[in-house]
């Protein structure tokens, strides 16, 4: 895995664990000197984060960390697992073509490799949103319908709808991996259902999907203040 993708999967951490403050300003040559990293694999996680919708951009320029709520979060993982569903529903009653099952299996033998290492690494996390987001973009373009992949474009530029950005940084490396080994069954089976025309049951699968993360999201919730307005890094479940 290049240094450039461990670096964003590192920043991505430290943002969803609450290193930083709402608003706070992030500097390219501070994060480079805290990873030990140049400013260009920086430059380019902060250009990432931003899109995903974890940082925003002031009028100035500055990348700062955004503020949002825990209802945003679950909004945004709600109407991204209905948009998927339809893509899912799509691509099984369309028919999986022989090239999308070759590239959707070569996705599921590298989910399966990576998380094979116990414990789980950075570079393993790095190599799995790489694969879980070309799993998910590979089922987008299959469904053909260019619509629902601009709804989904803009519902990735709301905090934690991204598939990358819902990668478990939970409390302990062995629960990470328990929570990343469900998600890819899940992968598995809803590969399965594809490849056997089963629209409903592939919906529902893809569906379901989204659930692992409104399901951390709440238990991250019960373990903050229930005083506390603002939500500023919630650390979610693989949900894509």
């Amino acid at each position: 895995m290049n240094l450039q993708e461990t670096v964003l999967m590192q920043l991505r951490d430290l943002i969803l664990r609450g290193e930083f403050a709402p608003g706070q300003r992030l500097a390219e040559q501070q994060l480079a000197e805290r990873m030990g990293a140049s400013r260009t694999p920086v430059r380019a996680a902060l250009v990432t984060l931003e899109q995903e919708g974890l940082l925003e951009v002031s009028d100035t320029g500055k990348y700062l960390v955004r503020q949002f709520t825990p209802r945003e979060v679950a909004d945004a993982i709600a109407v991204r697992g209905h948009l998927e569903g339809m893509a899912a529903r799509l691509v099984a009653e369309h028919g999986v073509s022989r090239q999308l099952q070759l590239d959707l299996e070569a996705c599921l033998a590298d989910g399966d490799r990576l998380l094979a290492a116990n414990p789980l690494g950075y570079e393993n996390y790095a190599g799995y949103a790489a694969m879980n987001d070309r799993f998910h973009s590979l089922v987008l373009e299959a469904s053909g319908n260019r619509a629902l992949q601009r709804a989904v474009a803009m519902n990735n530029a709301l905090p934690f709808a991204p598939a990358s950005a819902m990668l478990p940084m939970m409390s302990t490396a062995e629960q990470d991996r328990e929570w990343m080994l469900y998600a890819h069954r899940q992968h598995h089976m809803l590969f399965d259902a594809m490849r056997r025309g089963e629209g409903a049951r592939a919906q529902a699968l893809a569906v379901e999907h989204t659930e692992v993360a409104q399901m951390n999201m709440r238990l991250a919730l019960e373990r903050r203040s229930e005083t506390e307005r603002v939500f500023p890094a919630i650390r979610l479940v693989v949900g894509r």
